[in-house]
């Protein structure tokens, strides 16, 4: 934008060995239609020289990305190995060379190389930066430029586009060398000349004909980013086959597994339309990838399931990608693929956490590393990052800060933070302090590094590195490219994200528990999905440990909404979003659901859009199509749209949608409160999106949990402890919450334990759940190995028979002494860590140097057995803690969480009042913090989840009180909480809105509890 400003006709972008920031810069140039030439370049640092490469052409660009790669490899991440011999005419025929002739030494030998591979094709670079060497070093260029018969271009070695950022650069130069800006002030630049420096100042201090030379250059480099072409892989095509062919037959042969002899002729069409679509777009190969990748993982038995916009699809559905049947959901294929839009389709699949690695890995065996590289991610600065790194870089010890914050209560701040955090309490002056606070506010949102995308595969027919560079992840095998989504969506790279997704793991380990201790084999498309009895369960909001409606917010709402149907639970699963609550379209969607509300629409033509909503917006996809029908988007328009909302609130051309979405609508007579509302909503969106093909994939995840934890609570739970962490709670509360449901749950023992936690029969012939030795904190994985190799048929009898397992050693012994898991061997954990301690682990020359000693200790008290339980294990199967202290009368008598519904029904049918009212009673509860949640609503709220012996309490904490009781919110772990009961006249969810909050942690001694907090 400065360099359009300032007239330039042409711009090189050349970062060092990279090209991660053209596209982004092609995409300003493009959205503002500028009158700019962008060239693509690298600089490069090679063998102490410093030169510039720019692309001239298709195949110049090719070669400069390949040249990015050959040294990116050779390196670890963050760093590259080039040598002059890279540099040839062979690799590099159709890139320009610039060399910036160095200030000292001999370059005679460069340059003789240099030119004997690009003829007619090297520059000197003349840089007059106006320093006092200045002057000198533009003789000497002179003069070797002379004895080559080489030309001169000028250039300004920009770093910046106004010299105001020269601090900033100072600073990013010290953070880059891990030093503060004093110990690095030789690297410094001695001025803010390396910016972007206007035409006539340029034309001041450098000849006619050196500024000539750049014209020369820009001439000669006609590449274009449009020009990439991506062609997508044909491996997976059967040699007698054509790709249309084959993806004809195995869309026949799903069809017959799918729906066997129920094909409609509704299903016909709609696969006959999808095909010639995919048919007209080129797309087959795509699909093909796709399965092959799927085909993979079932036949490894690897659950996958597609999510995202192939759940529009029938054509994924019978092929296997996912197992949404867009029927069911009423989804429309055009969202996925349209005659309108050229941007390439968009595939996610979320695979087993635990197993996501083996898919990546075969991918890159398949295709190998020159056709398939992740996608990057662009990681910035955020407040904590950019304090360190800045308050390094001036000098300022991080230790003074850290404290500061670790416990500034981030999510209860306000805008200003930097003016909070910054003050004399560091011991600055106020010049320090001005610093301080104007780089913290310019690096915030600056990126920091180029990381690697969660699963975003780029896959193509020929090398893509021919693309865009490949280059080392800080993973071991792994490799990415420098480009992110963003940037692959604008060029129209296909990309195929290969996601994790842990309760994929918990439902696979499922199945196999029940196919093995059941004796019933199952699968996903085995299980009904009307089962009257899970839903029942589902509406009372029984949900804990399931997949998407188990956080608090959920858990709220579905008592409220009560899913009776797929469909709903599709519903509930994007309600509970920042669209819909920023839009304000929550309360009216459950009134007229409810029946309270008439279901009405602000004009009759908006009926088709939200009919199946009840007349409010709760999906992305009908925000689009509302713009089309009530603001007259076009189709581009309304792509554009859904391309922005996630840029909603930022400058440029999202703002125009805007403005022309509120003024059409207005103009077409649609209330301004109700524009208003949509536009929020939009902006919700943009904070999270959640279209309905999400929503339909992450439903039908959540109803499978749901059946399992109804029908299969044992193997359910089970599965879950073997696959954390993931979801909202900790191994303590699933287990909690499985005991609740007459699940006897067993503890850790050496003898019966594996190393995961497993099913068996208990004497009443009920299936338990076993707790496995990985639950043993401090016990390492190889020592559970050895110790499970080595058990005897009938078990360990004796403690000393554990001196011969290989691989065990004192502290391993120690740690399932704690765990109580030795109580067979040697009683209970005290005596058990007594007698461990005197064994001698394979020490064969101190083997008689102890005797047996019989001294008994005495057993710890229940208190004591609590805190080791919990402490040791995380989990504890004996009386609750907070039970315990009400018993010793060490925390004050408060209503339990099983208390609070019937204290405000009573108070509901007690009190006289309006059918509207809600029920609010003044209470005092109190609890363990298992949980603290502020999701990004415009309320500021933070939902907190209190545990007790009896259930859990949902706390809500406004931000005014939250502010007022930071520390004690954010740090204590039992808490005492006055605040008002409140229940909904027409459900029984009801929650504390806390007006005071107290810390009690001191009478839980050295008891360690976990909480899962802002996430």
């Amino acid at each position: 934008m400065r360099a359009a400003e300032l007239n330039y006709s042409a711009l090189a972008i050349t970062d060092e060995c990279s090209v991660a920031g053209v596209v982004r810069a092609w995409r300003t140039i493009e959205q503002h239609q500028l009158k700019l030439k962008l060239i693509i370049g690298a600089e490069f640092y090679i063998e102490g020289h410093n030169l510039v490469l720019l692309a001239k052409n298709d195949n110049g660009y090719r070669q400069l990305c390949q040249l990015i790669t050959r040294g990116r490899r050779r390196s670890e991440k963050g760093s590259y190995q080039l040598y002059l011999a890279d540099l040839n005419r062979k690799d590099c025929s159709d890139c320009l060379c610039l060399y910036a002739l160095p200030r000292f030494g001999d370059d005679t030998s460069t340059l003789k190389h240099l030119q004997q591979h690009f003829t007619d094709r090297l520059w000197l670079l003349a840089e007059n930066l106006l320093t006092n060497q200045d002057a000198r070093h533009v003789e000497r260029i002179e003069a070797v430029a002379a004895q080559f018969s080489l030309p001169v271009a000028a250039s300004s070695h920009v770093l910046m586009h106004v010299p105001t950022r020269k601090i900033l650069h100072d600073c990013l130069t010290a953070i880059k060398e891990n030093h503060s800006i004093e110990q690095v002030r030789h690297l410094l630049k001695p001025n803010a000349e390396n910016h972007l420096r206007s035409l006539k100042k340029l034309q001041s201090i450098y000849p006619a004909d050196w500024l000539q030379q750049t014209h020369v250059i820009a001439e000669q480099c006609h590449f274009d980013l449009r020009s990439i072409r991506y062609n997508y892989p044909k491996d997976t095509l059967p040699g007698q086959y054509t790709a249309e062919a084959y993806l004809r037959l195995l869309v026949n042969q799903g069809v017959k597994r799918r729906f066997g002899e129920r094909v409609t002729e509704d299903i016909t069409h709609t696969i006959e339309k999808e095909l010639a679509l995919i048919r007209s777009k080129n797309y087959e190969h795509y699909f093909l990838t796709v399965y092959d990748i799927v085909r993979f993982a079932r036949s490894q038995g690897i659950l996958c399931q597609g999510r995202g916009s192939a759940a529009n699809s029938i054509v994924c559905y019978v092929l296997g990608i996912t197992e949404v049947n867009p029927q069911e959901a009423s989804l429309l294929f055009e969202r996925f693929i349209s005659e309108s839009r050229d941007d390439p389709p968009d595939i996610d699949v979320d695979f087993e956490h635990e197993r996501r690695e083996e898919v990546i890995q075969y991918i890159y065996r398949r295709y190998g590393r020159k056709r398939a590289a992740l996608a990057a991610t662009v990681i910035t600065y955020r407040r904590k990052s950019a304090l360190r790194d800045v308050a390094k870089a001036l000098g300022i010890h991080v230790e003074q800060l850290e404290q500061k914050i670790a416990n500034y209560g981030w999510r209860y701040r306000n805008k200003n933070w930097i003016d909070e955090i910054v003050n004399d309490g560091l011991g600055l002056s106020q010049y320090q302090v001005t610093v301080f606070k104007q780089l913290l506010g310019e690096i915030t949102g600056f990126p920091r590094h180029l990381s690697q995308h969660v699963g975003g595969f780029v896959i193509t027919e020929g090398v893509v590195a021919d693309l865009v560079p490949i280059e080392n992840a800080s993973m071991a095998d792994r490799t990415v490219i420098q480009w992110d989504k963003d940037d692959l969506e604008a060029l129209g790279l296909m990309k195929v994200d290969i996601l994790a997704l842990g309760m994929l793991s918990a439902i696979r380990k499922t199945f196999d528990y029940i196919r093995d201790f059941h004796q019933q084999p199952i699968r996903i498309q085995d299980i009904p999905r009307d089962d009257a009895e899970v839903f029942g369960m589902i509406q009372k909001a029984d949900t804990v440990g399931t997949f998407q409606i188990e956080s608090r917010a959920q858990m709220n709402m579905l008592p409220r909404l009560k899913p009776a149907c797929y469909y709903d639970l599709v519903i509930q699963v994007a309600i509970v979003r920042p669209g819909p609550i920023h839009g304000d379209m929550v309360h009216p969607f459950l009134k007229r659901r409810a029946g309270i509300e008439p279901v009405r629409y602000p004009k009759p033509e908006l009926k088709p859009v939200l009919e199946r909503t009840l007349g409010i917006p709760i999906f992305q996809e009908q925000i689009i199509k509302l713009a089309m029908v009530a603001a007259d988007f076009s189709a581009d328009e309304a792509n554009a749209l859904r391309r922005s909302m996630a840029s909603w609130k930022k400058t440029g051309h999202i703002n125009k949608l805007r403005s022309k979405l509120t003024e059409k609508m207005l103009a077409n007579d649609y209330p301004a409160d109700y524009v208003e509302r949509i536009n929020r909503q939009i902006e919700g969106f943009g904070e999270y999106g959640f279209p309905e093909s999400h929503a339909a994939g992450f439903a039908l995840i959540a109803y499978i949990s749901c059946w399992l934890k109804y029908h299969y609570p044992a193997a359910f739970c089970c599965a879950l402890l073997n696959s954390l962490p993931m979801g909202f709670y900790s191994a303590s509360q699933l287990v909690q919450d499985v005991r609740r449901h007459q699940v006897p749950v067993l503890p850790v023992n050496i003898n019966r334990s594996d190393w995961d936690s497993t099913l068996e029969a208990n004497a009443d012939g009920k299936t338990a759940l076993r707790l496995g030795l990985r639950r043993v904190k401090g016990l390492r994985d190889s020592a559970a190995l050895s110790l499970l190799l080595y058990r005897p048929e009938h078990g360990y009898r004796h403690l000393q028979e554990l001196e011969k397992v290989p691989g065990l050693n004192t502290q391993d012994l120690e740690s399932l002494a704690s765990a109580d898991a030795l109580v067979d061997l040697a009683g209970h954990r005290f005596q058990a860590r007594w007698q461990a301690a005197a064994l001698n682990m394979q020490h064969d020359l101190l083997s008689e140097a102890f005797e047996d000693d019989a001294h008994e200790l005495a057993p710890p008290d229940e208190f004591e057995n609590i805190i080791e339980d919990n402490n040791s294990t995380g989990i504890s199967l004996r009386k609750h803690i907070l039970k315990l202290l009400r018993e010793k009368q060490l925390l004050p008598e408060t209503p339990t969480a099983d208390q609070l519904l019937p204290l405000a029904l009573d108070a509901q049918h007690r009190f006289v009042r309006r059918p509207e009212d809600k029920v609010q009673v003044p209470v005092v509860v109190s609890g363990l913090i298992t949980n603290r949640q502020m999701p990004k609503t415009a309320t500021g709220v933070t939902f907190i989840t209190l545990e007790d012996h009896t259930g859990n309490i949902n706390i809500i904490v406004w931000l005014p009180v939250a502010q007022k009781y930071l520390r004690t919110l954010t740090t204590e772990k039992l808490v005492i909480i006055n605040g008002v009961l409140e229940k909904s006249p027409d459900n029984d969810v009801i929650h504390v809105i806390a007006k005071e909050i107290k810390g009690f942690s001191h009478v839980l001694g050295e008891l360690e509890v976990g909480s899962r907090n802002y996430h």
